[in-house]
């Protein structure tokens, strides 16, 4: 029962340290790198009138639920 739960949470810590490093080399070779499309893509709604601001990032929603998605998948197969 707690070996399962051990298997998430070391699996989850890995994950969150490999961001970390990836994040930290982006920020060190340039400004976020290869991180700058995120927010720019094509179906991400951006209303600029005056004073009024309406952002709406569809397109990077779609994708990080794909890698989000994939990323759980994986690791899922990995822990069973």
């Amino acid at each position: 029962m707690f070996a399962d739960t051990a298997k998430i949470v070391v699996t989850t810590g890995i994950a969150i340290v490999i961001f970390g490093l990836l994040l930290m080399a982006s920020d060190k070779y340039g400004t976020w790198g290869w991180i700058n499309w995120l927010g720019h893509l094509p179906l991400d709604i951006k209303i600029e009138r005056g004073n009024f601001r309406f952002y709406f990032p569809l397109g990077t929603s779609v994708v990080l639920s794909l890698l989000f998605s994939l990323l759980l998948f994986f690791l899922n197969k990995v822990i069973r």
